[in-house]
C-alpha cells in the first residue's frame, strides 16, 4: 500500500529545472511545490504549486510525478493538479532549500559581482 509519505519520498526525486539550470538543484518537495497529496484506494492525487503563472515547465512536472508515483505498489490512478502560479513564495522551501540557494547566489555574485544576485 502506498502511503503519502511514500509519495513524497519518491517525488522528492524530481529537481526543479529552475533551480537545477542555476545550479542549486533543489528538489520539489524542498522547493515547497507539493502542496497536498493524497491517496485513497489506488488513487493518488497531488496538488503542485507553481512558482510562476508563466512556468513552461508545468507538462515536464505532470509527466515526471506520474513517472515516479505510478509504479508505486497499489497505485492505479495519479492526478496532478497545479495552481496558477500566484501562492509560491520562497518563504515555502525547507530552510536546507533556503541556504543552498542564498549559497548559490553568493557564489554568483562573487563571481559575476553584486549585479548578479539583485533579483
Amino acid at each position: 500500500m502506498t502511503t503519502e509519505a511514500r509519495v513524497r519520498e519518491e517525488l522528492r526525486e524530481i529537481v526543479d529545472p529552475c533551480t537545477a539550470a542555476t545550479g542549486s538543484n533543489l528538489d520539489v518537495v524542498e522547493m515547497g511545490l507539493v502542496d497536498t497529496v493524497e491517496v485513497t484506494e489506488g488513487q493518488v492525487r497531488v496538488a503542485f504549486r507553481l512558482t510562476t503563472p508563466a512556468c513552461h515547465m508545468v507538462p515536464y512536472f505532470i509527466e515526471e510525478i506520474e513517472s515516479r508515483v505510478e509504479p508505486l505498489g497499489g497505485v492505479e490512478s495519479v492526478t496532478v493538479d497545479t495552481d496558477n502560479g500566484m501562492q509560491w513564495t520562497p518563504d515555502m522551501m525547507t530552510e536546507a532549500a533556503r541556504e543552498r540557494r542564498q549559497a548559490t547566489l553568493e557564489g554568483y555574485e562573487s563571481y559575476y559581482g553584486e549585479e548578479a544576485s539583485a533579483e
